[in-house]
């Protein structure tokens, strides 16, 4: 089983499917990292300096037989390390953390609610990538505006656009964008978050995992409904980053290379998008803006 690669704009290749690990304690990283690259063959892990377990991930990462130019490392900066000078400082304390003298990937968390302070920002992440510490640049849960105001700019664009994406949101208008801008797009919450996931004042809690129309098809394939979603981001040119620190459901998140969704399953899946989200919207999110 060889996952497969997407090549990003940056001439950077990311596994499509990838480990993420927000809301882990380190302890729970450390075991849920190692397991997964020494075990089940993941070599895509995601994490970020606002989930407070870079410890675990780097002893996780340093713990495994994989070697790490073999690994494929995202992290990111929090908010209120938004701005030319604090993110660069940010970037070197969350390599400290990592243990690591690079990453592939570093991402802006959100866009926050100031276009000034955003394009400083992004150009503290070019600086950091033509140090070559971080193999390629992004965004996370930019909306076609902001990617606009980087497109507008001129310089380097983002490599990807870490966004909230599943069936119930698939985000047709940023894809779109991004598309047309050789933006990769990658999907959090990919399996819809839980029955108690929801936090933004127009979310709800999403319970894809135990839709009937989900449930339906991954009875037709004999799989999980897990599994049924990320073949479904997949087959969609995504790039998937499930989280679980449980052994069983990480090995079984990456066991989806031997069934393929067909035409049938891919419609009823449209029939459940509905815009409802797991998470805030980004035009309403400024959670820890800097001063």
């Amino acid at each position: 089983m060889t996952t497969p690669d997407i090549t990003l704009n940056s001439g950077t290749t990311i596994p499509q499917l990838g480990l993420g690990v927000w809301q882990a304690d380190n302890e729970e990283t450390e075991s849920a990292v190692r397991f997964a690259l020494d075990e089940a063959g993941y070599r895509h892990i995601d994490t970020a300096a606002a989930y407070g377990n870079e410890e675990g991930v780097g002893r996780g990462l340093s713990s495994s037989s994989v070697p790490r130019e073999d690994i494929f490392l995202t992290t990111k900066l929090w908010n209120s390390d938004q701005g030319y000078d604090r993110a660069l400082a940010a970037f070197d304390e969350s390599l400290t953390r990592l243990g690591t003298d690079y990453v592939d990937l570093y991402l802006i968390h959100w866009p926050l609610q100031d276009n000034d302070r955003l394009l400083r920002t992004w150009e503290a992440l070019e600086k950091i990538a033509e140090s070559g510490k971080a193999k390629a640049i992004g965004v996370c849960n930019f909306e076609p505006h902001h990617l606009q105001l980087l497109v507008d700019r001129g310089g380097m664009l983002p490599a990807v656009d870490q966004v909230e994406l599943h069936p119930h949101l698939p985000q047709h208008e940023i894809r779109t964008f991004a598309s047309e801008h050789g933006i990769a797009v990658e999907s959090w919450s990919p399996l819809g978050g839980t029955s108690n996931a929801g936090w933004g004042p127009l979310s709800k809690p999403n319970i894809l995992l135990t839709d009937p129309i989900i449930t339906r098809i991954a009875d037709r394939h004999s799989v999980s409904p897990a599994q049924v979603l990320i073949r479904w981001h997949l087959q969609n040119g995504l790039i998937v980053i499930p989280k679980s620190v449980h052994n069983d459901r990480i090995a079984q998140n990456i066991d989806v290379f031997d069934f393929e969704l067909d035409d049938l399953d891919l419609s009823e899946i449209a029939t459940l998008d509905d815009g409802v989200r797991v998470g805030m919207h980004p035009d309403e999110m400024n959670m820890g803006a800097p001063a």
